[in-house]
């Protein structure tokens, strides 16, 4: 399996391609391979995951910005079917590019992933009239030690591709960056700790 990996302005983040086998019935690709991933484990690839989530959504939507601190989770995500705008926001305490944030546009067609350690939140939106995505998550999920922040902070200034998408409730009243920051949890993802 060709893979290959590439740190971002953010080092943590990483943008993974994928090599599909195509001919004229369509293509092949390994999605995960266990040793592939741990061929970039210097890079901070995880090669082993806990579980796989599967989302569904139609055009016109924002999921996040989540993430989850115990156990921490960090996500590998990819686009399954159709094309979404992916993002990666750093939320540690201390950092240097704390607020910051990297954004990837993937479809099923370039086969572009984008690799988030758990200190920092993830969210996406559709671009196309139907997107599948596909979570690796390294913890399993623990409801009352998950969070967001709000899609359009302004502290963030995230240049999403929809200017008034559909959200959920949770989303559509997330917390601020400087209100995470201001909770005690935030400490978990200390910089001095994730770097």
């Amino acid at each position: 399996m060709h893979l290959s990996v590439e740190r971002t302005a953010i080092p943590e983040v990483l943008i993974v391609r994928h090599e599909a086998f195509r001919d004229g019935r369509g293509f092949l690709m390994e999605a995960y391979h266990q040793g592939a991933f741990a061929e970039h484990a210097e890079l901070g690839l995880p090669s082993s995951f806990v579980q796989l989530n599967h989302s569904r959504s139609v055009k016109g939507v924002t999921r996040g910005l989540h993430f989850q601190w115990d156990p921490p989770m960090g996500k590998y995500m990819r686009v399954a079917r159709g094309a979404a705008f992916l993002v990666a926001v750093d939320i540690r305490p201390g950092s240097p590019t704390l607020g910051q944030h990297v954004s990837v546009v993937a479809d099923d067609e370039n086969h572009i992933a984008l690799w988030a350690p758990a200190c920092f939140a993830r969210g996406f939106a559709t671009l196309s009239d139907v997107v599948d995505i596909e979570y690796l998550v390294t913890g399993n999920y623990n409801g009352a030690a998950e969070s967001g922040i709000a899609w359009d902070d302004p502290q963030i200034g995230i240049d999403w591709p929809l200017s008034e998408p559909t959200t959920s409730d949770r989303d559509a009243n997330a917390q601020s960056l400087a209100a995470w920051l201001a909770r005690p949890e935030a400490q978990v993802f200390r910089y001095e700790d994730w770097s």
